[in-house]
């Protein structure tokens, strides 16, 4: 096929690329930089140079080009102020999408898979169930994070009711690779600068590898408005997670602080406080994929290599 991608130069944009090349697909990028353009043509994948939040300016960059399916990968995770990265990426789950499935439509493409995440569940602890697509997603919730939710919500709402557009959710557990996030964790864990609630909960990852890899078979056999749970084969708290990689890295166990501690950095503060246990099966099912890294315990060796 000929994929259209947004946000082909980031996190997992950029090893999707490498894969849907190396599985005979087409890939054109979306980028709003002229350099990281340039290095998606050095990959061997075309590229426009455009804002997806600006609809004008994104029609008129994709003007002429053709696509089967275009991908939604656009966060704005990668900064340290995750107030502005909140609502950044909520902005590219709303706004961003509505002007992709415009483009996806420009560009006579049928298939749109959309980048989520498995925090629509609900930001609290979801105790000893194993949560499945089935589960309720995205329910409207009070407080700050309830524009995130919506967000989320959003963005799976608007690709499955898309007319004549096969639309595809993944539901991503947490990426770890070789990213800025990672990296932001690595050099925060060096210098103990990343404390651990006392009471953490359950958290789901995904080597972006394997993110990368659900990703070309979603593409290739997901099914029309089903969504996918796309993360390894082992939930972990964040206090076990964080003490293998700062052992991986030669650094100090991370310190333990009460959870309330963490309540002036809300985001923070939910993420690692709430819990839940999110299966995979559907995915590897459905989707013929499994993780080639199916823990952290295989992937953090590799993360920590990525990043020294």
């Amino acid at each position: 096929m000929r994929v259209l991608i947004a946000g082909a130069s980031g996190a997992i944009g950029t090893p999707l690329t490498r894969q849907l090349i190396a599985a005979g697909h087409q890939v054109v990028g979306i980028s709003r930089s002229r350099s990281n353009a340039e290095r998606l043509r050095g990959a061997g994948a075309e590229a426009v140079v455009a804002d997806v939040l600006d609809r004008e300016n994104l029609l008129a960059a994709v003007r002429g080009v053709r696509a089967d399916a275009v991908m939604h990968q656009l966060t704005a995770l990668g900064t340290t102020n995750m107030r502005a990265a909140l609502q950044g990426t909520n902005s590219l789950r709303t706004t961003g999408t509505a002007n992709l499935l415009a483009a996806a439509r420009a560009v006579g493409a049928h298939r749109f898979l959309t980048q989520s995440i498995v925090l629509g569940y609900g930001y609290h602890d979801h105790g000893p169930h194993v949560i499945t697509e089935d589960d309720p997603f995205a329910e409207p919730v009070s407080g700050k994070l309830g524009e995130a939710v919506a967000a989320i919500g959003s963005t799976e709402e608007q690709v499955f009711s898309a007319d004549e557009l096969e639309g595809v959710a993944l539901r991503y557990g947490f990426f770890y690779g070789q990213d800025s996030m990672t990296r932001m964790i690595v050099d925060l864990l060096r210098k103990r600068r990343l404390p651990v609630p006392s009471s953490g909960g359950f958290a789901n990852f995904i080597y972006l590898d394997d993110a990368a890899a659900a990703t070309v078979a979603a593409l290739e056999k997901g099914r029309a408005g089903q969504a996918y749970n796309i993360v390894d084969d082992e939930p972990v708290r964040w206090g076990d997670y964080l003490d293998t990689f700062a052992a991986e890295l030669g650094a100090r166990r991370p310190w333990r602080v009460p959870s309330w501690m963490l309540r002036p950095i809300p985001y923070v503060h939910a993420m690692m406080t709430t819990s839940m246990r999110v299966a995979n099966a559907k995915a590897k099912r459905e989707l013929g994929w499994a993780p080639a890294v199916p823990t952290y315990r295989e992937g953090i060796p590799l993360a920590a290599r990525a990043n020294s």
